[in-house]
Formats: structure tokens, sequence, C-alpha cells
């Protein structure tokens, strides 16, 4: 038999396996045909047989199993019935039926499968892992077991025997269960597992281990009251219910949590008898470069300070100096030699401190959190509450950050761990005085022999020994910058024709200032005219214009926008500019300047670039780019609204996508970069066009995505716009800040931007800005409770998109007039108006925005009481926002789903789907719709007996209530005064 006639016998036996299934129906399959399992009886028998794995089993037994104390009189021949038809139904299987001993036996082998076998081997396989401290691999065993389970197992089943297993096998389910959540509650996934766990408590109230499960949850997730509820409502149960008191070590957890037991906070980090971290470990630090030379003293010097950081204190240490005078290569150097001692993980940021925008300290903790494996849903919102978190999720473990390029310290202080065991390094080009406890480090330039070793390694020792002198020539008009020297080095490595001496008599000859390399920027500024001076007219347009552009860094379509090239000539000399070194390679297709060499290539583009006006015209092909493809973007996600019509023409046609998931992965990949040029561009002439491309880019705005470089962008482009006296700017960007202001959850804001751009838009003579304005009033009103005036609003600006044939943003005012008159009790025709809504996207095809409108329908018919209808437009509606990535109506569906669940009278449901809101609203949509869900949440906690924990729930909402002075704020008191009486 050859190899072919091999695979073919595999092949056909596992086309041919028998599969059976009794964690759910039982059922049986030979490959993927379901083989016929007859009626209820006859179920019974086969589950039986299967559970016994082999064993032979009674005619007396398998009686009793499958009728129990009253058998019919028949009872063995219809015993022997249901045997042949089982093995009518194996076919060509049916002597693994056997009879034997006036019983059966079903003898399946090995070449059959059945899902508690599987679940039992992938337990088992779990807790090896679990031993072994993989936990990751311990929570994908355990997920995959308890996948096995359909159901209810043996659903349908008749006899006692089919109940006793149904107990049991469900037991053995929830035992796996809470391993599983344990498991996610170790590896830092408490948010997620609340809701989880909300369900299972209510499902199974007398189950401690789960109370105690949800208890850490709540806490780890922030909710210290409602933890505490939970002991206080368990307590109250247990003593009704059973008479007795919680158990040792749910009391004993409810007293850690009213000290505050740092151990509570320290969530998959306890270490693994090997020592090994158990959660997600940061490795972070750029690779370091292999010619690294000298600096000998400052190396010892930071790592017996780094040393320090023993378990009793925190190490800082700040390393100033100019600009290339190579502290960030000293510090990922003396940071990799030091990672051993912090096996937790090593940490790393640019902060861009050198540029004109420094990184944001929240958006820093925020990638810091996710590198520490927290959820995005997870992670606050606001510096405080972030760096609140970081420090805990730091609490007992030796993590390294490097923090690199810092402005000033106040940029630094809430990046610091804080804890013992950890440390900091920090480079800057200004001294840290300021910086609290911090070892500081001046870095002066290499020393000539240091200088001399760095660029010999970089040229190679044959070509310097023999010119030894003219190197030194070289090194010296460097001022001895390790910078510098690395880009002469590397001129002088790519030209194998050029001797030292050519080398250095070009820096003599075509310089002449070499005092100016002594220190300062000027020095980093005549090394860089060193690489500089070699380009060659492409690659010296090229190097000018790109440093123009703001932002973090270029895509390679972007960078041919700008220089007025196809891709392909743009990636030539983009990849030439980098083998200079003056420009990086961040990713495929993308590309970035160190923040000094940018600045000078600016510098270069004001001195060099003719005529004058190029700068101008590449930042102008750049603005093009960004407006023509989010608009393209924009474009697809809402086909047929009108305000593509509306925007600033463009000679560039921007990027074409091949379906929606595409276009949103651009908007949110480059949205850093087409912010910071819209920022850049909004002023004179292309003020318009910048505020235009904000509002091309709305649908980033909705997610909550950059919302602060978003509301920074539009606030300055709003004053420029105020400053040139262009209304019509102004107004569009007043319109950008309104969404920005609904989507925060701060609707007094958004009120007055939406006011000022109705007047400037009907001044101005724009449809776009003071229909839009008339809308978002509409929709503020809704919010506030104004109710009558949000339809006048609304019905004005359905009126002026109908006019416009603005189709899709007719159906937005739509849905929001159907929620005004679902809130005045007019369900009916608030049901019309969404399905009118409806009835438009489905006319124009496939539109992310159609769930709005679904969402708008939802609402209505669970104030019908249509909750069946309901639950199914609200979850189509949440698949298209996750689809999309608008977390805000993500968290906002699961919001209202819980409400119809509710209605329906399942709180279990409606509380898991409440802590799904309450996950994702934490990081968007502000405190007034957190503080809903949680009146949500408390509503059904209430409704299964959780009333303590209801109470801690109306508590906190309560408080963001009066804080924002809002109305709800009355019916928070009602409910914590009705079940205080209680």
């Amino acid at each position: 038999m050859g190899a072919g006639d091999h695979t073919r016998v595999g092949t056909e036996r596992q086309e041919h396996r028998l599969r059976f299934a009794v964690l759910g129906p039982v059922r049986a399959w030979r490959g993927d045909q379901p083989l016929s399992t007859g009626s209820p009886q006859q179920r019974a028998l086969l589950a039986a047989l299967l559970l016994r794995r082999g064993q032979t089993a009674t005619a007396e037994e398998l009686i009793d199993a499958i009728w129990g104390q009253e058998p019919p009189e028949q009872a063995k021949a219809a015993l022997r019935t249901y045997a042949s038809r089982i093995r009518k139904a194996l076919g060509p299987d049916a002597g693994l039926l056997v009879s034997e001993s006036g019983g059966y036996a079903l003898r399946t082998g090995p070449e059959a499968t059945l899902d508690v076998g599987t679940a039992h081997e992938l337990a088992v396989r779990a807790e090896k892992a679990a031993l072994g401290q993989d936990r990751a691999q311990a929570r994908a065993l355990y997920g995959q077991a308890l996948a096995q389970w359909d159901g209810e197992p043996l659903a349908h089943v008749p006899g006692p025997y089919a109940e006793h297993q149904r107990i049991r096998l469900e037991e053995w389910r929830l035992g796996l269960l809470e391993l599983r959540l344990d498991l996610d509650l170790q590896v830092g996934c408490h948010a997620e597992a609340v809701s989880e766990l909300t369900a299972l408590t209510a499902a199974h109230p007398l189950r401690e281990r789960l109370r105690e499960l949800l208890m850490l949850a709540l806490y780890r997730s922030g909710r210290q009251a409602e933890a505490l509820a939970v002991y206080h409502d368990t307590r109250r149960l247990l003593a009704d219910e059973l008479g007795v008191d919680p158990r040792p070590e749910l009391s004993e957890l409810q007293q850690r949590i009213l000290e505050a037991d740092d151990e509570l906070t320290y969530q998959a980090d306890e270490p693994s008898a090997e020592g090994k971290p158990a959660v997600t470990r940061p490795a972070q630090l750029p690779a370091t470069v292999a010619d690294f030379t000298g600096r000998a003293s400052f190396v010892a010097e930071l790592g017996d300070q780094l040393a320090q950081a023993d378990g009793t204190v925190m190490a800082v240490s700040a390393v100033a100096g100019i600009g290339g005078v190579g502290k960030t290569t000293l510090a990922i150097h003396v940071a990799h030699a030091a990672a051993d001692r912090f096996p937790d993980g090593q940490l790393y940021v640019d902060l861009q401190g050198a540029g004109a925008s420094p990184a944001d300290p929240e958006a820093v903790l925020g990638s810091f959190l996710r590198a520490l494996g927290v959820a995005d849903s997870d992670i606050p919102s606001g510096v405080v509450d972030r760096a609140a978190l970081f420090r805990s999720l730091l609490a007992g473990r030796r993590v390294l950050a490097l923090l690199d390029n810092a402005r000033d310290a106040a940029q630094v202080r809430p990046l610091l761990p804080g804890t013992a065991g950890c440390a900091a390094l920090v480079t800057s080009r200004v001294r840290m005085v300021d910086l609290a406890g911090a070892h500081l480090v001046d870095l002066d330039v290499m020393s000539p022999d240091e200088a001399l070793a760095l660029f010999t390694r970089i040229v190679g020792e044959e070509r310097v020994l023999s010119e030894r002198e003219a190197a030194m020539d070289v090194v010296a008009a460097c001022g001895f910058l390790p910078l510098a020297i690395r880009i002469a080095a590397a001129r002088l490595s790519a030209r194998r024709t050029w001797t030292v001496s050519v080398l250095a008599a070009k820096l003599a000859d075509e310089r002449r200032r070499l005092d100016e390399l002594q220190a300062g920027d000027q020095a980093v500024k005549a090394t860089f005219e060193l690489g500089y001076g070699q380009l060659d007219p492409e690659q010296s347009r090229a190097f000018r214009l790109l440093g123009l552009a703001e932002g973090p860094d270029i895509s390679l379509d972007a960078a041919a926008a700008l220089l007025d090239r196809t891709p392909e000539e743009a990636e030539d000399v983009l990849e030439s500019l980098v083998d200079t070194s003056l420009l990086e390679s961040a990713a495929p297709r993308r590309y970035r300047f160190h923040d000094l060499v940018r600045l000078f290539a600016r510098a270069c583009a004001e001195r060099d670039e003719q005529p004058p006006s190029e700068c101008e015209a590449a930042l102008g092909r750049l603005l093009d780019f960004y407006l023509a493809t989010a608009r393209n973007v924009h474009a697809l996600e809402r086909p047929e609204e009108r305000l593509v019509d509306h925007l600033e023409p463009t000679e560039h046609e921007g990027l074409g996508f091949p379906g929606q998931t595409a276009a949103i992965d651009w908007l949110f990949s480059e949205s850093a970069c087409f912010l910071a040029c819209a920022r850049q561009l909004g002023t004179g002439a292309t003020l318009r066009k910048a505020v235009d491309l904000l509002m091309a880019a709305g649908a980033l705005g909705e997610s909550g995505a950059n919302i602060r470089q978003y509301e920074q962008a539009a606030q300055a482009l709003k004053e420029a716009a105020q400053a040139d006296g262009n209304a019509h700017a102004e107004a569009r960007a007043r319109s950008v800040l309104t969404g920005l202001h609904l989507t925060s959850g701060d609707f007094d804001a958004a009120a007055d931007q939406a006011r000022a751009a109705e007047v400037l838009g009907t001044a101005d003579g724009d449809p776009i800005s003071r229909s839009y304005a008339l809308n978002d009033q509409g929709i503020v009103a809704n919010y506030q409770g104004r109710y009558e005036e949000a339809k006048h609003f609304l019905s004005q600006a359905l009126e002026a998109f109908r006019a416009q044939d603005n189709k899709i943003a007719a159906a937005s005012a739509l849905g929001n007039l159907s929620r005004a008159s679902t809130w005045l009790g007019e369900t009916e025709e608030a049901i019309a108006l969404a399905e009118q809504a409806v009835a438009i996207h489905a006319g124009v095809g496939i539109s992310m925005r159609r769930a709005n409108s679904l969402y708008a329908l939802g609402i209505a018919l669970t104030e019908a009481g249509r909750l069946a209808e309901a639950e199914r437009h609200l979850g189509e509606a949440l698949d298209i926002f996750q689809q999309s990535r608008q977390r805000l109506w993500e968290g906002m569906a699961y919001f209202r789903l819980g409400e119809v669940q509710l209605a329906a009278e399942r709180p279990a449901q409606a509380a898991a789907l409440a802590e799904q809101a309450i996950a994702i609203l934490r990081s968007v949509g502000g405190p007034w719709r957190r503080a809903n869900a949680l009146m949500l949440l408390g509503r059904s906690l209430e409704a299964i007996g959780h009333q303590r924990r209801a109470q801690a729930c109306w508590r906190e909402a309560l408080e963001q209530y009066e804080r924002l002075g809002s109305p709800e704020a009355e019916a928070a008191r009602e409910l914590l005064s009705a079940t205080d009486a209680v």
C-alpha cells in the first residue's frame, strides 16, 4: 500500500468515525452525518450505555434507569426493541452494541468519541497547565472543555438515571466554570468576569464560591461598595434559606476588602514556583545597538541605581544631555543589561518631549495598561484613574519603565510605577531637578578615545587604523557627539571608494565652522548637515518636505501625496533615506523622523526649498490626501449622505477601499496623523479643508478613540476660525465639537456648540451646519428630557435633510424623533418613525449607520412591550456597532438589551448585560450614561435578591447624578429610600 493509500484510508476513517453527545440532547453522528437516536426511551438507553463507558449493564439495571419503580409490563421486550433500533441506526457499526449476561454494553472503542470523554481529557490537561503556571493555556483548555456542553445534559431524556446524571454533569460543569473564572481573575479579566458571575450567582444563589469570585472581581474593578454588598446579600440569603453563616473563606475576603488588603489587587501577578510571572509580561525595550561603545562609568552608575530597586525602594534615574549625545542609546543599553533584575517585564515609550506635540500621559498610560494585559473595556478614562490602576497593577511586581525623550518632570510623574521593586529610567534634554527622589545623570559628549572607538567599530578597523589621524579629525569635527559620529561613519561605510581622509577633508571644507559642533543644538544641526549634504536632489527634496508634516509618523501613501510622486517612486526615495539613517522605517510602509532630525529637516525646507511656496503646496497635497480619503471612508460608511457633496473639493482622489471594514481600519490607524495635519493646517486658505477633514472623520469621534486629540484639534480650528472671521469654518468646527460633547456626555456644552453652529450656519448659508445643528439640538433636548422641544428641532432637521436629499441624515433625524415620541408615550408613532428610518437604510444598501435606526426601533418596541422584536433588532444593532468599532453605541446597545431582559422578567440576564454596558461605559460615554447603566444593574440585582449590592449601585449612580445636577437623581433617591425602609 502506497503513501496515497494510507492517506485515503485515514481520511475514510475520519469520515466514518462515530461521535456521540450527551452534554445536551442525546445525539450521534457518523462523520458529519447525523444518526437517528429514536424515541425518548431509546435515547435513555443509549445514554445509559454511553455513560457506562463500555461496561455491561443488566436488563434490570437498564429498566430501572429508564422507568424507575414503575416499569411497563413488557419492559424487557421494549428494551430489546430499543437495542435493535440502536443497532440499526449504527449500521456498519451495529456490532458495537453487544448482548451479554442478560444485559447490554456499548463498546465504542478508541475510534468513537463521546463529548463527556473529550471534556474530561481537556479538563485534565487544563489542570496540568494550571499546576505548571501556564494560566493562559489552562484558561483556554477549560474553555474548550466547557464548550462541550450544548444546553442541559441529556435534554428531554426520561428516567431516574438521566435525572441523576443531569445533576452530576451540571455540578461538574459548574466546578469547571469556577476554575476557569478563577483563572480569569488571575490574568486580569475581572471586568469581563463580573458580568458572567452576576448571572451565575443569580442562577445558583447558594453557591458560595461563585459569590467569592464575584466579590473579588468587583473589588478589582474598583467597585468596593458592591463587593461588600455581595457579602451582606449572601449572609442574609444563607441565614434565611439554610440558617447558616457564610463559609470562612467568604468572611475572610470581606474583611480583607474592608482593610483594602494590597494583595487583593495583585491580580495575575503572583509568580509561579519557578518565579515566572503569571500574566502578560511586556518586553518593549528597543534593540540595543550592536556597536555600543564606551560610557563605562555611566553604565556602572546607572546599573547600580537600578539595582537599588531590591524590593524596598523604587529606583528612578534621569539622564539628561543635549540632542544627539546618546541618551537613548545609553538608556537602552543599561535597561537591557538590567532586564534580568526585572523579570515581570520592561515598558518603553518615546515621550516626544523635544517636539511640538509631546505624548499625552493619559495616552501613554493606556498603552502601558494594554501591554500589561488590561482589556480596553477595563481601562478607565482620565490620567489620575489610569495612573492609579497602573500603580496597582505593578504592586508586588518587578518592572522597569524606560521613559525616553521626556519633556519635563510633569510629563513623567504620572508614569512612574511608584512601588518597591520597580524602577524607571528617564531620558530628557533637560535636567529634572524637580523630579523627587530621582538620581540625576548629566551625559556629556564622548571622550576622544570613546568617540574614535565608536567610529572604528562602525567603519571597520582596516580603514581607520591606516588613517588614525584623519579619523580623529572626523570625530573631532563631529563634536564627539555619538549621533553625529554614527551619521558620519554611516556615510563613509556606504561609500567604499572614499577614504577617511576624504571624509575629513569634506568636513573641514564644507562646514568650516567646527566650533559650532562643540555643544548645544547647533552641534546636532551640523551633524545632520553631514548626511544632508550627501543626498541627491530627489532625496534632499523628500527629506525637507517630509519634515514639514506633523504627526507621529507618515504612511507611504500619505508621503507619496505630499511629495507628489507615485507610491512606488516615493517608496524608492524613502527607503534610500532610511539607508542614510536620516529617516526611520517605523513599520512596513510607514516612516518617521527622530524629533531632532525633523526639526533640522524643517530648517532645511525654510532655507533651501525653491520656490518657497512648495512647502505650502506640499502640506496642501497632504491635507488633500487625508480629506479625500476620509471622504471616501465616509461615503462607504454612510452611502447617500450628502455631507460628501458639501466638503471642500480636493485634487487628490484619496485611497479607495474594498469594503467598510478596510475603510474603518484606515480611519483608526491614521487618526493620529490626520488629526495632527488638520490642526497644523487649520489657518488661512486651508482652514476650511482642515475643518472638513474633522467632519468627514466623524465615525472616529463617535468611537471614543483619540477623542482628546480630536477635541483639541476641533477646538483649535474653532478658535482659528473665530480669529479669522470665517463663519463657515467656525460653524462646522462647532458641529464637530457638538458631536464630541455628545459622545462624552457633556450635554450642556453640546447644546451651546449646537446653538452657535445653527446661528453661524444660517448666517453663512451653509445647509450642512444648519441642518446638523438642528438635529444635534434635538438630540440634546432628548437627553435632557425636553421631548416636545426635541420634536420641534428634529422636525426642522428632517425637513432640511429631505430638502438636501440627504437620506442617511434624514434617517438619523427620524430615529431621534422616534426616541422623543417614545419618551412622550407615543409608542405607535415612535415605532412608525423608526421603521421609516430602517427602510431608508434598506433602500440605500448595507450601511453601518443602519444600526442607529435599529437601535431606535428597539427602544420603541421595548416601550410598546413587544420584547422579542425589540431584542432581535437591538441584537442586530449590537453586531453592527461591534463591527464598526463604535464603542459608545456598543455599550448603549448592551444597556438597552438589559432593559428588554428586565422587562421580560429575566433579571439575571439583565444584570449580565448591564455589567457589559458598564465595562464599556467606564472608558467612553461619560458619567451620566454610566449612572444609567448602574441604575439598571441595581434594579436587576434587586429582582434576583441582591438587595445590598443593588443599593450600592444606586448610591454610586446618585453620586454621579448629583455631581452633574441631573434630574434622574430623584429616582435614585426614591429607590434607595424604598429599599432602606424594607
